[in-house]
């Protein structure tokens, strides 16, 4: 059975009402959606507004309010208030006389768990596995010995390892440095990919300890790195635009591919020293030249007006690198490609 909560006021102090410009809906746009388990914040938007990540201005969140969001779960109903003259979205259920007039409907019984902000099975991986190791990273914990000296570790394996002693942390990640991550304006190595390769956990501290494999993705060997496990979080950041102006290039496609489209994991130039913060919707730019041959034989460029064809949602940020998912993109995402402010 839905499960309709009572209509919510999300904030006095209104950001559509210094917009720069009026929220925009979608041609005839449902007067509700019933979420169900599967939707996203983006999508949900999407169902009311020509702009998704314009959803704090729709829903009236104020900055508090998108570091902390008010979770949405399926069987919640969400409505669009037109009475103001601003659209604005609702949560609410019908009471006599009230604003809004549902039908009663069985619906299927789902999880109670919250509505993410984009599809989660595209970003789980990425979410809790170390991704990059930036400069200044303590990499003392290393693999110095295996059980019975075997070449490769896997699951349920004892693995030995430096740097541990005096820590209360059980649960770690290994993971092994992989490829430089170039800003491709400077050139400048700004971090190296971490390539993951599973988790173990701690059965005895000492100077080396001993840990098990929990979990073996790729071959462990002597020399592999660990660093602490961090808790699983929730993503129920809220799809925003950036305050200030972000200039950002994209520096990698996550798994080494050429090309990228919606769904792939891209790596930016940016990250929070430069006011990246999770939940930022960029959009994607790509300028090129035009080299040709002129009547005299000499080599001329022309360049081409620059081209805004997709969006990335950064999901999760480091000191001076960002990992987006690409949400939109009518062509193929390459490195080198602008992501700005939509």
């Amino acid at each position: 059975m839905v499960r309709i909560i009572s209509a919510l006021i999300l904030a006095a102090t209104a950001v559509c009402a210094t917009a720069a410009e009026p929220l925009e809906l979608v041609d005839n746009p449902p007067e509700r959606h019933v979420v169900v388990k599967g939707d996203t914040l983006w999508a949900i938007s999407g169902k009311f507004l020509k702009k998704p990540w314009r959803w704090p201005e729709i829903w009236q969140l104020n900055k508090d309010q998108i570091k902390n969001p008010h979770l949405i779960y399926p069987g919640d109903v969400v409505w669009l208030d037109l009475s103001s003259g601003n659209p604005r979205l609702r949560l609410g259920k019908p009471v006599g006389g009230g604003t809004v007039k549902l039908q009663p409907k069985i619906y299927e019984s789902v999880s109670r768990g919250a509505v993410s902000s984009i599809p989660v099975n595209l970003i789980e991986p990425f979410i809790s596995n170390p991704l990059i190791i930036e400069e200044g990273d303590d990499q003392s914990v290393r693999i110095v010995a295996t059980q019975e000296d075997r070449v490769i570790s896997g699951n349920g394996d004892n693995i030995f390892a430096t740097g541990i002693s005096g820590t209360q942390v059980v649960n770690w990640h290994v993971f092994r440095p992989g490829k430089p991550l170039k800003d491709p304006e400077t050139g400048k190595i700004v971090a190296h990919e971490a390539f993951f390769l599973g988790s173990a956990r701690l059965i005895a501290p000492g100077d080396p300890a001993t840990l098990t494999v929990t979990q073996a993705k790729q071959e462990i060997t002597r020399g592999d790195w660990l660093k602490p496990a961090p808790e699983p979080a929730i993503v129920a950041y809220v799809p925003r635009k950036p305050d200030g102006q972000i200039d950002a290039r994209i520096m990698s496609i996550y798994g080494g591919a050429h090309e990228a489209g919606a769904g792939s994991v891209v790596a930016l130039s940016r990250g929070t020293a430069e006011g990246v913060e999770n939940g930022h919707v960029l959009a994607i730019f790509r300028k090129r030249v035009s080299k040709d041959i002129d009547l005299n034989l000499r080599r001329v460029e022309t360049e081409i007006p620059e081209e805004r064809y997709g969006l990335a949602f950064v999901f999760r940020t480091f000191e001076h690198v960002a990992y987006a998912l690409i949400m939109e993109s009518s062509k193929s995402v390459i490195v080198g490609d602008a992501t700005r402010n939509p």
